[in-house]
């Protein structure tokens, strides 16, 4: 309903904002993450005092019988994993923020990729059992959400074999994630597997 919020910032603290849009103000429940995004735009003066700064903010608007909530992100990658995270059985809006106050959406990926339960475990509220269950019914699907992603970065072969496509789209994804070039590729060119998503998997293990 909602996509995103292109407005005036006009409170912030740490589990919320408020976006001012042609005159009405929009209570947006945030993460730790994007709350210290949006406090190094300045709103927050040397005296405490709050400014009113520009913002977009992406959105996702919860409805349930007893309430309606606006969630709010200040990367829309950081949305597509809540979205994500809230179709895991068990896992609500506020345990997805939780998730997402500790860990950022790279450090969440990677430890979805290598099975890393404890490191999302370490959210307020999510216990090993639950993000054991998050790796399970996630795990193909961020992978696929990263591996898919067109950055234009992969254009030769890099001495992979020569039906590298998957190879490429998993070097790709790599680098959206934030390894350098030569890191990525000396991981690929070690991983074990054949689609996009074992390449990835393997590899991160491997950085890792």
């Amino acid at each position: 309903m909602y996509y995103y919020f292109n407005g005036i910032l006009t409170q912030l603290n740490q589990e919320s904002a408020v976006v001012e849009c042609a005159g009405v103000g929009y209570l947006l429940s945030i993460s730790g993450k994007t709350y210290s995004k949006l406090a190094s735009l300045g709103i927050l003066s040397a005296t405490g005092e709050q400014t009113r700064v520009p913002v977009k903010l992406y959105s996702y608007y919860h409805v349930r019988e007893d309430i309606s909530e606006l969630y709010g992100f200040f990367e829309e990658e950081e949305c597509t994993v809540f979205k994500l995270l809230i179709t895991v059985s068990g896992i609500g809006p506020r345990a997805a923020i939780a998730i997402l106050s500790t860990l950022s959406v790279r450090e969440l990926v990677l430890a979805v990729a290598a099975e890393d339960a404890k490191a999302i475990s370490r959210a307020q509220g999510v216990g090993l059992k639950t993000a054991q269950k998050i790796i399970i019914e996630l795990k193909d699907k961020i992978l696929k959400r990263f591996s898919g992603l067109d950055t234009g970065i992969a254009e030769e072969s890099d001495g992979l074999p020569t039906s590298a496509d998957n190879a490429n789209e998993a070097l790709n994804a790599l680098m959206v994630l934030g390894y350098t070039r030569n890191e990525a590729l000396s991981a690929v060119k070690k991983a074990e597997g054949s689609s996009v998503e074992d390449i990835i998997r393997a590899a991160l293990k491997l950085l890792m």
